[in-house]
């Protein structure tokens, strides 16, 4: 019932086209082989082969296709799980319309997205990975002050939004220095922006 509300809810929305819909992750796979979707939209909990396996499948068989994990699972194992399976996005179910069109929209375009709520969680991974000395801290290169203050905020988590609301910005100018920043440090998602930040010491270890 889930899949197909949010299938018809998309469905009505322009640049939105529902090329196919699976009961279990084996119909997921093979749908994808003969429809080539540019994003697939996953559930963890699926019968016989589990979502995070065939998201493994999909995302090596078929690089071109973004898979964007929609869970009610709101777990750091689940979470970490599914990055290392390839998924490009991680979002729950008790998110909002916006937030997963969002989400759909991002990982169409080859970002990843991953719910703002469980951004401290990988934050969290990397400070830890700090301490123990699994990355080192490092310089924020050529960033000008405003793009370290962007930088600094993305990595605690905050949209654009509340990013632009913050700094007395536009939403567009946010999304140009996140732009140039990804573009300065050679950066190709917003993951990598916050394991940037994380090692170079933008973001405080106390948070």
């Amino acid at each position: 019932m889930i899949r197909q509300a949010i299938a018809r809810s998309l469905a009505d929305m322009e640049g939105f086209e529902i090329v196919g819909q699976a009961s279990t992750a084996e119909e997921a796979v093979e749908l994808v082989a003969r429809s080539a979707p540019d994003v697939v939209l996953m559930d963890i909990g699926m019968p016989v082969m589990g979502g995070l396996q065939a998201t493994e499948t999909i995302c090596k068989s078929f690089p071109q296709v973004s898979v964007l994990i929609l869970t009610i699972h709101d777990r750091e194992d689940y979470f970490f799980k599914a990055l290392q399976s390839g998924a490009s996005g991680y979002i729950l179910k008790g998110a909002e319309m916006e937030d997963l069109v969002e989400a759909i929209k991002t990982v169409a375009q080859g970002s990843t997205y991953i719910y703002p709520s469980l951004m401290p969680r990988l934050v969290a991974d990397y400070l830890q990975r700090v301490r123990t000395g699994a990355v080192k801290p490092g310089e924020p290169g050529e960033l000008t002050a405003r793009e370290q203050e962007v930088l600094r905020l993305i990595a605690e988590g905050r949209t654009t939004n509340e990013i632009a609301e913050a700094l007395t910005l536009s939403p567009h100018t946010v999304r140009r220095h996140r732009d140039h920043i990804m573009d300065k440090l050679n950066l190709h998602s917003k993951a990598e922006l916050i394991r940037f930040a994380i090692r170079v010491g933008l973001l405080d270890a106390s948070t």
